[in-house]
Parts: structure tokens; C-alpha cells; sequence
């Protein structure tokens, strides 16, 4: 009859509603994507806070002056943004996020010290290179070879070493980076754009990325949970740096690392009493021990 076949049509589209995901469009920020239904970063994320974070990045004495800005860093992010970077979640795990990202970067580009004007936690960005190489950082790749004549020493927001890591990230983010890893000490938007692909993707099968650590999205093995590796803030460092930072205690890189993350909480108004558990990776178990790391 007429109202059965009526019946059957609305339950069709009621049970093919929800084998379809939602997406949302935000214009050129973030589009065609589930995260795009979120808050994006700019709703959250301003100027004034970017310029807050990093209050002395123009300096006289910081060696990237006029280097690092805004815009760069939203330009980049909006690659990300569809994927879930600074997307995920609500609105305070969205902060929390960025907060954490630049946790890293404003950690590894500091040219603060003790007893630096406003603090040592101000400096970040103040490089976007290696001052001082020790060495060229060229090791033998099959894959990625080092160019004759070019330095892979670290460059960028969270810097980059070493030729296959170069190689690793420019086809990630599709940039001739090994044959021209000057690039990311060249431009900001660039430099953020191979940050962020890092923070986002793991760097081998089966192992996750410091996004899906930090925002809840992996599940920890019962090795991981043996192993002390488990979500949060910590775990970002496992990911990024490995028996580098983690495994040893409390050593003041890790602690520094913390630091910057916990002050970028209350700077952009989250608070460090929601920084999260597992804070720290002292006692944890590398994912990759041993190896040199695409961020150092």
C-alpha cells in the first residue's frame, strides 16, 4: 500500500542519514570536512594572543626578526585544519591543542635564558635556524641522498635535521626540502607548514602521530600501557623526540618544554589547572628508541 511504501522511503533516508558524515564548509579556513563543523582557529585564536605568546620574537638581539608572524601560522594551519588540527574536539580541547604545538615550537626556537627581559618563556621564535652547526647533518639515504654542497642543519618552527628527514617532510608537504632545505629558514609559511604536517603525522605504521597523543584520538596497547606510554602531553614528547627527551626523569628540556606549554595555557586564558594527566614522559618507553630524531 501507499503508506507502507511511504514508510519504507523515510526509513531508507533515516537509516542512510546515518552512514553519512557530516561535513561543514567555513570558507578558506577549513572546508568539506567533519573538524570544519568545529570552532576553526581564528575563532579562538588571535592576533593579539599570537602576539602575546611570543612577545619578544622581534627583538633586536632575536636572530628571526620579522620573521615569524600570524598569518603565516593561520595560512599554514588551514592546511590542517579540515584533519583536525585545532579542530578536534570542543572548544577547550581545540585551545589546548594549539597551546600544546606551540608548547614544542616556542621550546625549540627560544633564545631566552635566565635571566632574559620578561622571562625566558618570551623568546620563542626567536630562530628559525641552527646558529651554530656543528656538522652538516648529511647521512647515507638510499632514498634521500644528500645534495652536494647543501647543510641539513636544523631549520623551521619544530627544526628539522639530518637529509632523510628533510626528504621525509618535503614530500609530506610537497616541497623540494632535501635539495633545498633553506626553504623553512626562507619562508614562516612554509616553516609552520612543516611543523604542523610533523605534529600530525606519525612517523611509522601503526604508531600515532603527537596529534592523535594529545587529542585523544589513540587508544594505548597493552605493550604502550606496560611501556608507561599513555595520552597526553607527554606522550607529544615520545612522539617527537623519543629516548632524546623521554625515559630519563625530569632533565630540564623536558621540564622546559612543559614550561612553555603550561604558560601558552594561560596565556591564551585555558589555565594550566587543565593542562592534563600524563604531563610528562619520564618514565616512558621510547616508540622509536635510539635514532635521530626529525625534531631536535
Amino acid at each position: 500500500m501507499w503508506w507502507v511504501s511511504v514508510t519504507m522511503l523515510v526509513l531508507a533516508v533515516t537509516v542512510s542519514g546515518k552512514t553519512k558524515e557530516k561535513v561543514c564548509d567555513k570558507g578558506w579556513e577549513c572546508s568539506n570536512s567533519k573538524y570544519c563543523c568545529n570552532d576553526t582557529i581564528t575563532d579562538f585564536f588571535q592576533v593579539y594572543q599570537f602576539e602575546n605568546l611570543f612577545a619578544k620574537r622581534n627583538s633586536p638581539v632575536a636572530h628571526a626578526v620579522g620573521f615569524w608572524n600570524y598569518q603565516a601560522f593561520i595560512t599554514a594551519a588551514a592546511l590542517f585544519e579540515p584533519l583536525g588540527f585545532g579542530t578536534t574536539g570542543g572548544k577547550q580541547m581545540q585551545m589546548k591543542e594549539v597551546a600544546a604545538f606551540f608548547g614544542h615550537v616556542g621550546s625549540k626556537t627560544s633564545c631566552g635564558f635566565g635571566v632574559a627581559t620578561g622571562g625566558p618563556l618570551a623568546w620563542g621564535l626567536c630562530y628559525n635556524r641552527e646558529m651554530s652547526p656543528s656538522q652538516s647533518y648529511c647521512d647515507p639515504n638510499y632514498l634521500y641522498p644528500c645534495t652536494p654542497g647543501v647543510d641539513y642543519y636544523g631549520r623551521g618552527a619544530l627544526p628539522v635535521y639530518w637529509n632523510y628527514n628533510y626528504g621525509i617532510i618535503g614530500d609530506g608537504i610537497k616541497v623540494d626540502l632535501l635539495n633545498h632545505p633553506e626553504y623553512l629558514e626562507q619562508n614562516a609559511t612554509l616553516a609552520f607548514q612543516a611543523a604542523i604536517w610533523r605534529w600530525m603525522t606519525p612517523m611509522k605504521k601503526k604508531q600515532p602521530s603527537a596529534h592523535d597523543v594529545f587529542v585523544g584520538n589513540w587508544k594505548p596497547t597493552k605493550n604502550d600501557t606496560l611501556s608507561k606510554r599513555l595520552p597526553g602531553f607527554g606522550a607529544t614528547m615520545n612522539v617527537l623526540y623519543g629516548d632524546l627527551i623521554c625515559g630519563k626523569g625530569f632533565p630540564d628540556e623536558m621540564n622546559n618544554i612543559i614550561s612553555h606549554y603550561q604558560y601558552y595555557l594561560d596565556l591564551m586564558g585555558v589555565g594550566r589547572q587543565f593542562s592534563g594527566d600524563n604531563l610528562d614522559c619520564a618514565e616512558q618507553e621510547p616508540f622509536n628508541p635510539s635514532s635521530k630524531s626529525a625534531s631536535s
